[in-house]
């Protein structure tokens, strides 16, 4: 099984991070969806990451399909789940990773309208929806771990605890100063206990 992308992204990452703590065997291969695009293309034409590569060869897309599917992928039952099995638990999780991947989409969003687009070409109000919907996101999954905590431990951390600390990690990286960590403590704390974990220091966004 192969998964391809870079670990700047927090797709690529939170796949890697998830195959990582369940013990699943897989060979990272860093190609780029900028500097590798012919690469890229000759494996997923599509040139999206992730991509995953299972060992039959089947070629899949979207990191919430792959992580839905692995024990279909690895045709063996998984060690523990990464969601909730009780119905309230799931739904909470289910609101914290949606929460979690919109900040996700927004700082993408952000970073490739600043990266992407001719300084002249930038479009004020599309950035401010975008920035403002990104503030919106990150508030509300402060709100929802100074309610209910995630656990960041690796026998315990869930999916929506994996992801969130994945998207912290991505934004501060990608926009430092912008979603500031002293008016979200809780995010904060999270993503820096969760990044002590032997998962994600295997598998750094910087990496």
């Amino acid at each position: 099984m192969q998964l391809i992308g870079m670990l700047d992204s927090p797709y690529v990452r939170r796949v890697a991070v998830s195959l990582r703590l369940l013990g699943i065997a897989f060979e990272h291969r860093p190609v780029s969806v900028f500097r590798h695009f012919d690469t890229f293309a000759a494996i997923n034409p599509l040139v999206k990451a992730p991509t995953l590569v299972a060992d039959d060869g089947t070629v899949l897309m979207d990191s919430t399909l792959i992580l839905d599917h692995l024990p279909a992928l690895t045709g063996t039952p998984l060690p523990r789940a990464l969601m909730p099995t009780d119905s309230a638990a799931c739904r909470q999780a289910l609101r914290v990773l949606g929460l979690a991947l919109a900040a996700c989409e927004k700082t993408v969003q952000t970073v490739y309208e600043h990266q992407l687009r001719p300084p002249e070409k930038l479009h004020a109000p599309w950035l401010d929806r975008v920035q403002g919907q990104l503030a919106a996101a990150y508030a509300a999954l402060e709100a929802e771990l100074a309610r209910t905590p995630l656990a960041a431990d690796a026998a315990h951390i869930t999916q929506a605890g994996i992801t969130t600390a994945v998207a912290w990690g991505f934004t501060q990286m990608m926009l430092p100063g912008v979603v500031p960590a002293t008016a979200h403590p809780h995010l904060a704390a999270h993503a820096e206990a969760a990044e002590r974990l032997a998962a994600f220091a295997e598998y750094p966004a910087n990496g």
